[in-house]
């Protein structure tokens, strides 16, 4: 599982002109899943997400946490984290999981976001969405569960 992280000062997603989901303060949380995710994954990126010290504390300094600051989640799917651009142009999504697979993950991982506490807005699985940011800072973090079998140094 992979996931993309976007400190924002407000957000939203839309389809079709309807918006479907509105954060203030907080975390845009785009998820790519893919085939082999399960329960472990979801645990690593949900924990590591709410848990990243990444807002500032009263000296400005990366100290708190999104559980610290009460910060607001706008958890979006988008399988295109997945890509592999390894070879040529056109990038390969062969290890995004299928949709109906995804699916399935995506809800848990909406579960497992809202089992934290935080106040938690997603889109709409498989539609073309709309996704408006203002990024705070700008900070963006990239998480890979696959991080869970490397070693840290080495």
């Amino acid at each position: 599982m992979r996931a993309l992280i976007q400190r924002v000062k407000r957000a939203s997603v839309s389809v079709d002109g309807e918006v479907l989901g509105r954060i203030g303060p907080g975390l845009v949380v785009f998820v790519g899943i893919r085939r082999d995710d399960a329960q472990p994954q979801i645990a690593y990126v949900v924990d590591k997400t709410v848990n990243l010290r990444i807002f500032p504390d009263a000296d400005g300094r990366f100290d708190l946490s999104a559980m610290d600051v009460g910060a607001e989640l706008l958890v979006i799917s988008q399988f295109t984290l997945c890509a592999d651009t390894r070879r040529g142009r056109r990038p390969s999504f062969s290890s995004a999981a299928p949709p109906d697979v995804a699916a399935s993950v995506f809800d848990c991982v909406l579960a497992a976001f809202r089992a934290t506490g935080l106040t938690v807005r997603t889109g709409r699985f498989q539609a073309h969405m709309k996704v408006e940011i203002l990024n705070d800072g700008p900070v963006t973090i990239a998480l890979d569960s696959d991080d869970l079998s490397r070693p840290r140094r080495g």
